[in-house]
């Protein structure tokens, strides 16, 4: 017998049929005699439905009251897959993030979990309920409710498995697993059978939008084995993500191609070549919290550099701004530019570390088909280019066959 946390996401709830589905699904692993918590979404549309809303009456809701409203979604959807549970035969209990008790900080609209009581569910799975939990929301200190942001549903789910010890966290939606790269720009992606802890928190954090990345932060930082699987496919074992290291000399160097349209590059030309130069740019960009990604200082002209670095695209106006009203003049710059037509591209696998030549093999793949590297980051598993944004499906294409992933 084994406890596992089960998510599933808002497609996977979508409809009164597809809970249905659900609770068949979690009632076949009831009958093999595991302990089962289900963490649902809201049904999918509905918290777009009540942010809409919202902004009728607020052009800018107030974050507590906005997390007051998006956070029903997801009582609904509990409600709704206890009825189906118990519909089935099935003892089954709701709880919402406040009843749990979910503690969070108070950062309405984007919280983050402190502390899970979970000793209410763990009475109720040794009495044989089901337990159904809304995920994407918790209570501050103050019992305020408060909501996780975007995908906050993986980090219930994954968070309430750490708290829980669960032998596993599976994380049900739309695809049947973690792939290659994206199958809709390139059709010979193959799904993964596992893939590394570091290599799904690169494939996060530069676009992959499977899991959360804070979902995947949380899952590496209390060793929680997590497992990605389609809600729509009654067979197969989906993608692991595990903490082992490959050792098989066979595995492929890389593991996936990773790829974000939502990049813009900011450039701040002829700045003084002088230390703290750097601060004085990025530090006003901080205090807006604009999140800087690759950052570039090249050599201008005698005794002035160039500065470039990227933001997320719809922070660019706002950066540029910034740039342009408290920093151009203050460090005598001669100009400020932006481009939001830029995309960025990676490669990720632990097998970098032992290969060499992986960075001109992506160099080269890219030169034989005339496109240009902006910008290059590289970690210790990853190398990150910023190109041209319309060259972005052919380079993912020619990455993916000459690294060898359609094979």
């Amino acid at each position: 017998m084994s406890l596992i946390v089960q998510k599933y996401g808002g497609t996977s709830v979508g409809t009164p049929e597809r809970i249905r589905a659900v609770a068949r699904r979690v009632a076949r692993y009831k009958s093999l005699g595991h302990q089962i918590v289900v963490v649902v979404s809201a049904m999918s549309g509905e918290t777009n439905r009540l942010i809409g809303l919202a902004k009728e009456i607020m052009a800018e809701p107030d974050p507590r009251e906005l997390d007051v409203m998006v956070s029903t979604g997801e009582q609904v959807t509990i409600g709704m897959t206890t009825l189906a549970l118990i519909d089935l035969g099935i003892k089954a209990k709701s709880y919402t993030g406040s009843q749990v008790k979910i503690l969070t900080d108070d950062a309405h609209t984007k919280a983050r979990i402190l502390k899970i009581d979970h000793h209410n569910i763990q009475e109720d799975l040794d009495q044989g309920y089901v337990v159904v939990v809304a995920g994407f929301q918790g209570v501050d200190e103050q019992d305020n409710i408060t909501t996780l942001g975007r995908g906050g549903s993986d980090t219930t789910g994954v968070a309430l498995a750490a708290a829980l010890k669960a032998d596993e966290c599976q994380i049900y939606t739309d695809v049947d697993g973690i792939y290659t790269t994206d199958p809709r720009v390139v059709p010979e992606a193959k799904k993964l059978d596992s893939i590394t802890f570091e290599e799904m928190l690169e494939m996060a954090s530069l676009g992959s939008k499977v899991l959360q990345i804070r979902s995947v932060e949380f899952a590496g930082k209390y060793k929680v084995k997590l497992r990605v699987l389609s809600s729509f496919e009654e067979e197969g074992d989906g993608t692991l993500i595990t903490f082992e290291e490959k050792n098989n000399m066979e595995d492929p160097i890389i593991s996936g191609i990773a790829f974000n349209r939502d990049e813009a590059k900011v450039s701040i030309l002829g700045v003084p070549d002088k230390p703290g130069i750097a601060y004085q740019i990025l530090g006003p960009i901080a205090d807006a919290n604009i999140d800087v990604d690759m950052i570039i200082q090249n050599v201008g002209a005698v005794g002035t550099t160039d500065f470039t670095f990227t933001v997320n695209r719809i922070d660019l106006s706002k950066a540029l701004g910034i740039l342009n009203e408290k920093v151009k003049g203050h460090v005598g710059a001669r100009e400020v530019n932006g481009n939001d037509k830029i995309a960025k591209v990676s490669i990720v696998g632990v097998g970098m570390r032992s290969h060499v030549g992986v960075a001109s093999q992506m160099f080269r793949t890219l030169s034989e088909e005339g496109i240009n590297i902006d910008m290059i980051s590289t970690s210790e598993i990853k190398i990150s280019v910023l190109i041209d944004e319309k060259y972005l499906e052919l380079a993912v294409r020619a990455l993916h066959k000459a690294f060898g992933l359609d094979a």
